[in-house]
């Protein structure tokens, strides 16, 4: 069997050996007689993978007992809405940082619920920084404050938070989390669609701080309010059964192979600067974020020519690394070096840059 080295930005590569793991645990789970895909969510055997999956994830990121994890569905997505229908009900405002194309979206959603702020934006420079605040520009009465931690399309992060006070400051986190330590008291909502660093497409999780829970307008869809998930422990309804138990098993490779966040950090800063120090003496190609706000997730880069572009994805992917192509709105190219990625698939990268930079040059 010949993997790829798969440098798609969601849905996105998983660890081998959790993908070894859940092959062998396709036909039979444990000795349940099923696989987890036709397990009732309602069983013994599945209340303790959703349990342990919970109990997993608040062990690796240190999640204080006053906050409550929701396994949801919709993707981050639905969180546009569910946000400002659960939280934007005291002064009915709430500020934004637009870094992107998903803070945007986050932004016209809300925006149909309450008054919405824009504090800042990176726009003017197609997103490629992140913009410097001024707390004098923040609503003080806000009901929340939102900002996207990393850029998946546009390759920027957050390095420094903003200091919001008293206002709950809530972070899509969709294709960071679980990439780095990361202080969930800092936060009253952290959200992140699964498919970038914990799980195959499906599952949507949400940490949220158990003050902010309750609040929801009377307009809110059930499957919309908090509460209902919060009080019924994720399962008012059939939850993402299988993604979960992918969930879970990625969590523990987390803890028992890689041996936690601090070393994953680790792991990323390394592949992140392999990558990145060859861009920076590259004749041919160019990063296209400043040099501070780059992600270790996200790296995107161009050779300025879109023939020549093109040409690199396509012989990319007969070597054997695939999903290369940029975002549209960016051209070029991307590499999602999520905590999947071996080091050996970045190397293998960086290698083949070299040659086709040797064999292209004008």
């Amino acid at each position: 069997m010949a993997r790829v080295y798969n440098f798609s930005a969601g849905p996105s590569v998983l660890p081998e050996s959790v993908l070894k793991k859940a092959a062998s645990e396709l036909v039979e789970y444990g000795t349940s007689g099923q696989s987890v895909m036709e397990m009732s969510h309602r069983s013994k055997e599945y209340g303790a993978i959703i349990e342990g999956c919970e109990a997993l994830l608040r062990e690796v990121m240190h999640i204080p007992d006053n906050y409550k994890v929701l396994f949801l569905q919709g993707g981050a997505s639905s969180q546009f809405a569910m946000l400002p229908l659960n939280l934007m009900n005291g002064s009915g405002k709430a500020d934004f940082v637009i870094t992107g194309q998903w803070a945007k979206k986050a932004y016209d959603e809300a925006s149909r619920y309450g008054d919405c702020n824009v504090v800042a934006s990176s726009k003017d420079k197609t997103f490629s920084y992140i913009p410097k605040l001024d707390p004098a520009t923040f609503t003080k009465d806000a009901d929340y404050f939102h900002i996207c931690l990393n850029n998946t399309i546009y390759g920027t992060r957050y390095t420094r938070l903003p200091e919001t006070g008293n206002v709950p400051l809530v972070a899509d986190v969709s294709s960071c989390i679980l990439s780095e330590p990361i202080d969930v008291t800092q936060f009253g909502v952290l959200y992140a669609g699964a498919q970038k660093n914990m799980a195959p497409a499906g599952l949507t999780v949400v940490i949220i701080r158990e003050d902010l829970i309750g609040h929801a307008r009377d307009i809110t869809p059930t499957m919309f309010n908090y509460q209902i998930h919060a009080d019924n422990g994720s399962m008012y309804n059939t939850p993402p059964c299988y993604s979960i138990y992918m969930a879970k098993l990625v969590l523990e490779w987390i803890r028992d192979e890689v041996g936690g966040l601090e070393r994953m950090k680790e792991r990323n800063e390394k592949k992140a600067a392999i990558l990145y120090d060859f861009l920076d003496q590259s004749k041919l190609f160019q990063g296209t974020v400043v040099k501070e706000d780059r992600s270790i997730m996200n790296v995107p880069f161009v050779t300025g020519n879109e023939a020549l572009d093109g040409k690199f994805v396509k012989e990319a992917a007969a070597a054997g690394l695939v999903n290369l192509k940029g975002h549209r709105t960016v051209g070029g190219m991307r590499a999602s070096i999520y905590n999947a990625m071996p080091v050996e698939g970045v190397e293998k990268l960086v290698a083949f840059m070299k040659d086709f930079e040797a064999n292209n040059a004008e």
